[in-house]
């Protein structure tokens, strides 16, 4: 798949992706401004200026002028927000394309954060809060960062603590975002059935003088640990829901296409090793998840999984000696290459939007400033050797670096700790 990368006078990195075969268009703005750039006190604030954003422009002044123009075009359109980044995106039919970009880059350009929006969106900011505390799948993995980091950025949530939010007023917003949206920190994807004549002559216009600033960074991450460590909370649930970790590599890192093969392997597909243990011979859970989460400066392999309560002292020791098992025995030649071509062929099937596309090539950019398309990945994990998986295993498997995050009904974590061993 062919791209093209573009960079302004001011910084701003515009990324075409043509697909003619394709009948939509994605625009997605991606820009560094996530919780890991903020202070303790504002906490929370990359994300809810993220909802701000959708709360009125100078062209479009309330929330339901963004959201009508949008839904007459038949449009999939959102934002996100994580640690390093947020994202504005908005999907079409291709035709639509000049409509959606306008849409995009004014809600990343002119919004005007009104106040009497901004008190009403606590309470949703807040609800959000709520859900999220509510679902333990996704909550237990805000406590393996909180477990991992402590009291620093890389450990708050991203949604922020409620009575930040609660506190924050428009002024937070403005100089937030005057720090933080910069050309500089921002890269544009436009991925579809465009012509990249057509692309560069829109952002030119519009974005073309917008000034450079002065970013502010992040706080880097120090990793600090020396023996097991588990964070338990206490919660009446009819699963316990689990993540165990172990400090890893980062996102620049050369070993992280390994660290995929490495994931592939405990919890790839249904032929994984994990899935084959804990559904398949044990009959313990649904779902379990193995994978290396990296970031720029940190990162860990993760293994997740919601279990029966009463057996999860055998599923942890299950799946300890799962992880074992990879730094004592070579894998098999035929289980490497089913991985490999089954981590391939999820990527490809996972790329066929034109939104994912863009998330795809956005994301790199972004962090890593360089472009890798999905045949040069490919490359990358079908060089990966039996070798490299089990050195891999030695090297990150060792009791100093492991965690143990956890909601359940379980008050104590002692007895958790005496399993804890690779």
């Amino acid at each position: 798949m062919k791209f093209s990368k573009k960079v302004l006078k001011n910084g701003l990195r515009v990324v075409t992706i043509p697909m003619k075969d394709n009948p939509t268009a994605t625009v997605l703005v991606l820009v560094e401004a996530g919780s890991k750039y903020e202070t303790k006190k504002i906490n929370g604030i990359s994300h809810f200026l993220e909802h701000m954003c959708f709360k009125g422009t100078l062209k479009r002044p309330k929330a339901v002028d963004i959201s009508k123009e949008l839904d007459i075009l038949g449009s999939q359109y959102n934002a996100f927000t994580v640690q390093e980044y947020t994202g504005y995106y908005a999907k079409s039919d291709a035709k639509h394309f000049g409509k959606i970009f306008d849409i995009v880059s004014d809600i990343y350009l002119n919004s005007t954060f009104p106040e009497v929006e901004m008190e009403k969106e606590k309470g949703v900011i807040i609800e959000e809060i709520n859900m999220y505390e509510d679902m333990p799948q996704r909550h237990v993995q805000d406590l393996m960062m909180k477990l991992l980091y402590g009291d620093t950025p890389a450990g708050w949530n991203i949604a922020g603590e409620k009575k930040n939010i609660l506190k924050m007023k428009r002024d937070n917003f403005v100089k937030y975002k005057h720090e933080h949206y910069l050309p500089e920190a921002t890269v544009l994807i436009v991925a579809g059935a465009v012509e990249e004549k057509k692309v560069l002559k829109e952002v030119k216009r519009v974005f073309g003088q917008v000034p450079r600033g002065h970013k502010t960074g992040k706080v880097k991450v120090k990793e600090m640990q020396n023996k097991p460590e588990a964070l338990i909370k206490y919660k009446k649930t009819d699963q316990t829901h689990f993540v165990l970790s172990a400090r890893s590599y980062d996102f620049f890192n050369k070993k992280s296409p390994a660290l995929s093969v490495l994931g592939g392997i405990l919890g790839g597909g249904m032929s994984g090793r994990l899935f084959q243990k804990l559904r398949e011979e044990m009959g313990v859970g649904y779902y379990v998840r193995a994978y290396n989460d990296a970031f720029t400066d940190h990162g860990f392999f993760q293994i997740s999984a919601g279990v029966d309560n009463k057996r999860i002292y055998e599923v942890l020791e299950a799946v300890l000696k799962e992880c074992r098992k990879l730094k004592n025995y070579i894998v098999s030649e035929e289980e490497l290459n089913k991985v490999k071509e089954c981590l391939i062929g999820n990527m490809k099937l996972s790329l066929e939007a034109t939104d994912d596309i863009a998330n795809f090539y956005g994301g790199q950019e972004l962090l890593k400033k360089e472009l890798k398309n999905i045949e040069e990945k490919a490359k990358e994990i079908r060089a990966t050797t039996a070798r490299q998986i089990q050195n891999l295993a030695k090297d990150i498997f060792k009791n100093k670096g492991l965690n143990l995050a956890l909601i359940g009904p379980f008050k104590e974590k002692s007895k958790f700790l005496k399993i804890l061993k690779f």
